[in-house]
């Protein structure tokens, strides 16, 4: 297989079957229904819903820094994590929190090529276990709203 002409953004299945449960890498499934997270998800993924945790729908924009900084703590995100986002809808909502996490300024952000719909194609394991990890403390990053 060719190599990634981004590899710093793009990563592929493998990749993350081998580095899920590394220090410092944190993979999150974004879904705007999560009941598909709660079926099954790659093991140590941390799961967000976009419509109550990334998106503000009473100005109907991203979340605010400060909220978006409680759900990263909160999942153990600190600076330096390396996160890696897969979803449903072709990765749609990944990209959205891609995104997002660029505005504010995270550095280390990827997808996992194909998302969820890969990931199930190619017959790769699925836990209902989320992995418990410690609240994290971030400082403020570079990024803020233009």
């Amino acid at each position: 297989m060719a190599a990634y002409t981004v590899p710093n953004v793009l990563v592929t299945t493998e990749w993350v079957a081998s580095h899920a449960t590394d220090a410092g890498v944190r993979i999150v499934e974004v879904d705007t229904d999560t009941t598909a997270y709660d079926q099954g998800h790659v093991p140590g993924a941390a799961g967000w819903n976009w419509t109550t945790e990334l998106c503000d729908t009473l100005v109907r924009d991203i979340v605010p820094k400060d909220k978006l900084e409680d759900l990263l703590g909160s999942t153990g995100i600190d600076n330096k994590t390396a996160i890696v986002l897969y979803g449903d809808n072709n990765n749609w909502f990944a990209a959205w929190a891609f995104w997002q996490l660029k505005v504010y300024g995270h550095e280390d952000v990827r997808l996992m090529d194909g998302g969820r719909k890969k990931w199930l194609a190619e017959g790769r394991e699925l836990t209902t276990r989320e992995v418990a990890r410690a609240v994290a403390r971030r400082s403020p990053g570079k990024g803020s709203r233009p």
